[in-house]
């Protein structure tokens, strides 16, 4: 799947491509499957379980425009929070098992879902454990450069805080790209929560601006990726739809769309998150492998797990893919 020795940023962006084409059944199943079942749950809880946000009254008083506005908020806030709490889930399980699968693509293994599930299976609770925490850094970072305005109340507060949260936001960045390859490690060395992250902290190490370059584009890549596949979908179900969602958004209410642009825009959801997913997740684990390659010489064991003989490299010190 990937050239033995260390990677440039094509052969990395290829390698994550290479995988879905290879184990297409497999990758494809996996990412399609999570993207349904997130999608419908989404769909459930938007339609049937939340109520739906109050609409803005016009020629409401300002005091019952706030109340309104607060009520909004509330009601997208929790939806919000549920949808990326199912999205984590779907995301939690499809990273888990494609990490796997790019793993034993590196070494030109074939590998079916029931043998990556079982080999992930046992290193769910902990790469949760390790999703949440990595966010919660980020919140309370923001959360402490929120406080000079919350204790005093006062402009000066409000400047010093607007100035600390671009700091928290930069710090934020920083610490996550620091932290990028510990789901990897987690998964592939078998190892704790902060182990994987120190784990990450040192391949990093030397290489943050290469690691957040690659990452960002292809973050920004499967962005668009996403936005073609979803304009298309956009536009069939606001058709369908009778366009009733479009008008009354345009018009300054709340928009309320019918299950025909829910369905068919959930189509494309799943669509877009079927092919972005594993794309992603195989660009972080080609990335770990190549800075284990640069820092390890992880390809002269991978060569000899592959089965090829005569293999030299001058990197020292070699280490397997599973720790």
């Amino acid at each position: 799947m990937i050239p033995l020795r260390p990677l440039s940023l094509g052969e990395i962006l290829d390698g994550a491509v290479s995988v879905l084409r290879r184990h297409w059944r497999t990758v494809l199943g996996v990412s399609i499957a999570v993207a349904v079942v997130t999608q419908v749950c989404e769909v459930i809880l938007q339609r049937l379980v939340v109520p739906q946000p109050p609409g803005i009254d016009s020629s409401a008083s300002p005091s019952e425009a706030l109340d309104q506005l607060a009520d909004t908020l509330q009601s997208t806030l929790i939806t919000t929070l549920l949808t990326l709490g199912i999205t984590l889930i779907g995301t939690l399980f499809t990273t888990a098992v494609l990490t796997v699968v790019v793993s034993r693509s590196v070494l030109g293994r074939d590998v079916t879902f029931l043998d990556a599930w079982h080999e992930a299976r046992p290193r769910l609770l902990q790469l949760l454990g390790l999703t949440l925490l990595l966010p919660l850094i980020s919140a309370a970072l923001v959360a402490v450069a929120l406080v000079p305005v919350l204790v005093t109340g006062s402009d000066a507060g409000l400047a010093v805080s607007v100035l600390l949260t671009f700091v928290a936001l930069a710090v934020a960045v920083w610490l996550m790209v620091r932290f990028s390859l510990a789901s990897p490690a987690l998964m592939l060395e078998r190892q704790g929560i902060i182990t994987s992250m120190r784990r990450s902290v040192k391949l990093v190490r030397g290489a943050w601006w290469r690691t957040f370059g690659i990452l960002l584009l292809a973050g920004l890549m499967a962005a668009v990726v996403s936005a073609v596949i979803a304009v298309p979908f956009g536009v069939v179900a606001t058709l369908a739809d009778g366009g009733s969602g479009l008008s009354s958004a345009l018009s300054g209410e709340t928009p309320h769309f019918g299950w025909a642009y829910t369905v068919i825009s959930g189509i494309g959801s799943v669509v877009a998150s079927a092919l972005t997913l594993p794309f992603s997740a195989g660009v972080t684990v080609l990335l770990y492998v190549d800075r284990r390659i640069r820092r390890e010489a992880l390809d002269l064991e991978l060569a000899r797990a592959a089965g090829i003989t005569g293999y030299d490299s001058p990197h020292p010190g070699p280490g397997p893919v599973g720790g």
